[in-house]
């Protein structure tokens, strides 16, 4: 059984115009992340948040999958027809391309922009229009709704058991982000640790020393090349 764990970040989405959340943060209002995608700036200023996680989920809207998402979408049915192993998906994005292209189950470590959470009952809803301050919950009727997106400051979601499909291993990619930061850098140490291959798919070499091998280009080139590869190899190790 050979399990594989995917983490994607930021730049498997810019070829579907999805820009990072500090190139939108400044393209916004020229503001720097933290001052609007921060549990302070929240705090300080409920509307200016929600103005603009509105503004990204119309952006959402108008975006579609692109030919890395759907290369993961493939690699995902293959490893189940095949009965390879474990297939986790990991994101660090709150769009929703990997499921629009397919995949099952995601992992969304920072949440999702066509959601939204209650801060008095806890219950999440998806949510694809403008979402008012205090807007009514349809569970508890507190005016407790907020964007269901991890902001600075907030603990990821489902940490625990990224780090435990991790630790289970054999192989890990991950595509569109160094894996510097925290939580996501610990995540391939401790695939790593297991002697998994951790492969790492971006633009330009990160320089972080836990990725063994590098596929270099744009997410739609290199991801299609990668899965091509996994699936060729596990095929020829029957």
């Amino acid at each position: 059984m050979t399990n594989i764990v995917i983490l994607t970040g930021a730049g498997i989405s810019a070829e579907s115009g999805i820009a990072p959340f500090r190139s939108s943060a400044a393209a916004w209002d020229d503001s720097r992340m933290e001052e609007i995608c921060s549990a302070d700036a929240f705090a300080a200023d409920r509307y200016r948040v929600h103005d603009f996680h509105d503004a990204r989920r119309a952006e959402l809207e108008r975006a579609a999958p692109n030919a890395a998402h759907r290369a993961l979408a493939r690699l995902e049915e293959h490893w189940a027809r095949e009965g390879r192993g474990e297939f986790t998906l990991i994101t660090q994005n709150v769009d929703n391309l990997h499921e629009r292209a397919g995949s099952g189950e995601v992992l969304h470590m920072h949440g999702e922009l066509n959601a939204a959470r209650c801060e008095n009952c806890e219950r999440r809803f998806p949510w694809h229009r403008d979402l008012a301050v205090r807007e009514d919950c349809p569970v508890c009727d507190e005016p407790a709704l907020r964007p269901d997106v991890v902001l600075f400051g907030e603990n990821p979601y489902h940490r625990h058991r990224a780090e435990e499909v991790c630790v289970r291993a054999n192989i890990f990619a991950a595509i569109g982000t160094s894996g510097l930061v925290h939580p996501a850098a610990g995540l391939v140490r401790y695939a790593r640790e297991n002697r998994a291959i951790t492969i790492e798919v971006n633009l330009r070499r990160s320089g972080n020393p836990d990725f063994r091998r590098f596929f270099e280009g744009p997410a739609t080139i290199a991801v299609p090349a990668m899965v091509d590869l996994l699936t060729s190899r596990i095929e020829t190790a029957r």
